[in-house]
């Protein structure tokens, strides 16, 4: 390592003391980390034990909620005059550029109005359908277009399924396969604009509606589990996911299932909980039965062609899956009124 210009007389033996952690370094992100998270704690903050990255600080009198990403952070809270004081301690602790209102945020577009947010990625999809192009021989590009289609589950639901089908191929795809992708991009195409509404609601209730497709996988006969979960009315929570072991019967993979929902209805409870949107829920290690039994999850048996969750299973037709969408909370941002 040269010395810096105009030191001129360096010792045998002396190296340099490293005072600030340089951006690229391995080291950095962990550093960057701790030091930020340190510097909120001693502001006030106290760091949520279901999510690392929320941070919640409360009076008698307000209330603020932090997240960060990486060197992105997003606040909210009660009172306007406390995120100012506390954008102030921010900029002279690190020196940060405040946006304003959240619009933008890691590929998410956000629009609010005085009846609640809307919440969709049309941006990111036009980004992707430019970079449609034409399949290779090899397996990269149809890695590179399933990786960017797995960000859309943040705020596009109606492809999760698909989506998750595509993404077991990524090793050794086929034509079929790269067909199926581009079918995909065609139905996003038309939709670009769809994403999700959080209505301005003080209603602070979970509901959840799960599923599983017995023996889906003609390769290993593992079932295929799907739920969603609502909040208040809205939508904020979703999965499809094979599951781990074979189930002998489709009583199992619906247990199976039940059992991954509690365990997204417990977690997201805790996270109700440290931002004050519910009472506090003990924490258990006892799933479904016990839970029952508890009185937090009370099931119902929902009929077929009112199973949200079958979205999220297997594939549709076009008038159960346009009908399950409009259940799903999903509207189109370009004709919702201004």
């Amino acid at each position: 390592m040269e010395p810096p210009e105009g030191y001129s007389l360096p010792q045998p033996g002396q190296v340099c003391h490293l005072k600030k952690s340089l951006y690229g370094l391995k080291q950095a992100s962990r550093q960057w980390n701790a030091e930020f998270c340190a510097k909120l704690v001693g502001f006030g903050f106290l760091q949520s034990q279901n999510d690392h990255c929320l941070f919640i600080k409360s009076t008698s009198t307000s209330f603020m909620a932090l997240i960060i990403y990486v060197d992105d952070v997003l606040v909210t809270g009660s009172d306007p005059s406390d995120i100012e004081v506390l954008k102030s301690y921010l900029h002279k602790m690190f020196t940060i550029k405040d946006l304003g209102h959240a619009k933008y945020f890691l590929g998410l577009e956000i629009a609010r109005s005085p009846a609640g947010t809307y919440v969709h990625q049309r941006k990111y999809i036009l980004d992707i359908l430019k970079d449609e192009g034409t399949p290779l021989p090899d397996s990269n590009t149809y890695r590179r277009l399933v990786g960017r289609l797995l960000y859309l589950n943040m705020s596009r639901p109606d492809v999760t399924h698909a989506i998750q089908q595509l993404s077991q191929f990524i090793n050794d795809p086929y034509s079929t396969h790269w067909d199926a992708a581009v079918h995909v991009l065609r139905y996003l195409k038309g939709t670009p604009s769809k994403g999700l509404f959080y209505a301005a609601e003080d209603v602070y209730d979970f509901e959840a509606y799960c599923d599983a497709d017995w023996a889906t996988c003609l390769d290993s006969r593992r079932s295929l589990t799907g739920y969603c979960v609502y909040f208040g009315g809205a939508l904020v929570s979703w999965r499809t996911k094979k599951q781990v072991t074979v189930s002998k019967s489709s009583a199992e993979a619906e247990y199976r299932s039940m059992s991954q929902t509690v365990c997204e209805l417990l977690w997201l409870s805790y996270l109700a909980t440290d931002l004050h949107r519910t009472k506090h829920v003990e924490i258990d290690c006892h799933i479904v039965r016990n839970k029952y039994k508890d009185g937090f999850v009370l099931p119902h048996k929902v009929s077929t062609k009112l199973q949200l969750a079958d979205v999220f299973t297997k594939s549709l037709g076009p008038g159960v899956f346009g009908f399950l969408l409009s259940k799903l909370g999903m509207q189109d941002f370009l004709c919702l009124p201004a």
